[in-house]
C-alpha cells in the first residue's frame, strides 16, 4: 500500500477558506479563516479570535476577538491545525 504524499505548502493551499488554529511561538494561539499565505508561511486571516493567557487572572487563557484582517508573521507560527476550533477552557476579555 503506497501512501500518498503532500508537501506543507499544499496541505496549507487547501485550507483556505475555512477555519484553521494557529499556535504561536509562546503561549499565544489564534483562530480565524485563512484568506492567503506566502512561501514564507506569512498567514492573512479573517474572522480573527486570540486566546492568550493573562497574568492577571492568574494566567487563565483570555479570548479576545480581533475585529480586522490580520496579517501573523510566518516566524512566530509553530503550528497550524487546519479545522481546529481552538482552545475550549478560556474566559471572554473585558471589552470584547
Amino acid at each position: 500500500m503506497s501512501a500518498t504524499r503532500i508537501l506543507p505548502l499544499e496541505l496549507i493551499d487547501k485550507a483556505i477558506g475555512s477555519q484553521i488554529w494557529i499556535l504561536m511561538r509562546g503561549h499565544i494561539e489564534i483562530v480565524g479563516t485563512l484568506r492567503g499565505f506566502d512561501d514564507y508561511v506569512n498567514l492573512v486571516l479573517d474572522d480573527a479570535v486570540e486566546y492568550a493567557p493573562d497574568p492577571r487572572r492568574g494566567g487563565r487563557t483570555v479570548r479576545t476577538e480581533l475585529k480586522s484582517e490580520i496579517l501573523l508573521n510566518g516566524n512566530h507560527v509553530a503550528v497550524l491545525v487546519p479545522g481546529g476550533s481552538g482552545p475550549t477552557d478560556y474566559v471572554d476579555a473585558v471589552g470584547s
